[in-house]
């Protein structure tokens, strides 16, 4: 019983360690980047090439930004289908 629980908990540990975040399919370009509106809807100290050196390496980048006057966390992630974003206060 005991073995079996430390196998199942090995199994675990590896599934989480390889579900990390994974480049994406289609490089991100951009123009992808300036026709998802993100730099006209917030405020970001980042600049685009920095952005897309992220998306492209990961798939996904997590930015501090400002919504008006409103910190806000914004998420972009490179589907498929092209860039998600979305935004959350910090």
């Amino acid at each position: 019983m005991i073995k079996m629980l430390q196998q199942i908990a090995i199994l675990t540990a590896l599934i989480f360690l390889v579900s990390c975040s994974l480049p994406p399919e289609q490089p991100v370009t951009r123009k992808m980047l300036k026709t998802s509106g993100v730099y006209r809807a917030y405020k970001i100290d980042e600049s685009p090439e920095e952005v897309l050196n992220a998306l492209n390496a990961e798939g996904e980048v997590v930015l501090k930004a400002l919504e008006g006057n409103r910190p806000v966390f914004i998420k972009i992630l490179a589907t498929a289908e092209g860039l998600q974003v979305t935004s959350y206060d910090r």
